[in-house]
């Protein structure tokens, strides 16, 4: 790993972070150490990055705004990858060029200073642009599947191409980047509509009004944790009727305000938090005869 990070270093690929606390990354604010985030600084250094991964044989992750992960409190010894850098933006009448790693909060706000309509569900997602698409995120009987046109990417094998929507395969919080992971969002095209500026902020502030009311945003947290499942009612529902609203284990707390969400109360472990929504997900199951499954994905458990 030295080589490998005095090699990058050498290169100017970007910012190299090294022996940092993931809980500075990541939205439920826990997570062992890292051994290393490296911050591209466009696109053709990540390609340069990633030619020097696979000559070192190493492994590797892709890091947005840590707002759909939960990290081991164990080392992490691979190579984390942040796109921050990745943030440029064009609007092209009612169509968005926007990179990997633009803040979908941002973006949301700049469709509504262009009076463009369909960006209202990402009002209140804290993720970038790239694990919105790559979670198929959404809200509000919407989500990126609705909008984005294409998607440029890397591909295993370090050439970069365009996929189209069709060839995403968006589905209910899924996309074709959840069954290869190795390719890497790059940027993306989004198709808007045009609409009333002064409609599209009231359904905006009606909608941040809601989550103020009905979301523990007070708490570190990563956003709803389990998907909805089909012919139930919401996940949220079925955890709130089973008694464990308010159910905690260590610094992890079932949230009083919506159960669908687990927050850091304060202290909180990693395993804290993945003991407590298994315990969930377990009894869930006993109850209903259906395991939820989770939203969010767990890195370095092994």
């Amino acid at each position: 790993m030295m080589d490998f990070l005095e090699e990058v270093i050498k290169s100017g690929i970007g910012k190299v972070e090294q022996d940092v606390f993931l809980s500075h990354y990541t939205t439920y604010k826990v997570g062992g150490l890292a051994r290393c985030i490296i911050y591209p600084k466009n696109v053709g250094k990540l390609v340069e990055l990633m030619h020097l991964i696979k000559k070192y044989s190493l492994q590797y992750k892709i890091l947005g705004n840590g707002s759909n992960l939960l990290f081991s409190d164990r080392k992490y010894e691979n190579v984390l990858i942040h796109l921050g850098n990745l943030n440029q933006i064009e609007i092209i009448r009612n169509k968005i060029i926007v990179g990997a790693g633009y803040s979908m909060i941002r973006l949301a706000r700049e469709a509504l200073k262009k009076s463009l309509t369909g960006l209202e569900f990402a009002a209140g997602i804290p993720g970038t642009v790239g694990g919105a698409i790559f979670m198929n995120a959404g809200a509000y009987k919407s989500d990126m599947g609705y909008i984005v046109q294409s998607v440029k990417v890397l591909t295993p094998d370090l050439k970069i191409i365009d996929l189209t929507n069709l060839e995403l395969d968006f589905h209910y919080r899924s996309s074709f980047f959840q069954k290869h992971t190795d390719y890497i969002i790059i940027e993306a095209t989004l198709r808007l509509k045009y609409g009333k500026k002064k409609s599209i902020e009231e359904v905006m502030a009606e909608r941040r009004r809601r989550r103020m009311e009905t979301q523990p945003l007070d708490f570190p947290s990563a956003g709803s944790v389990f998907r909805n499942p089909e012919g139930l009612p919401a996940a949220g529902k079925l955890i709130e009727d089973v008694g464990l609203k308010g159910l905690s284990k260590g610094g992890a707390r079932v949230s009083p305000k919506h159960a669908n969400f687990i927050i850091n109360a304060g202290g909180a472990s990693a395993d804290d938090i993945k003991s407590l929504i298994e315990f969930v997900q377990d009894t869930i199951e006993k109850h209903y005869h259906v395991k939820l499954k989770v939203e969010q994905e767990f890195v370095n458990w092994e």
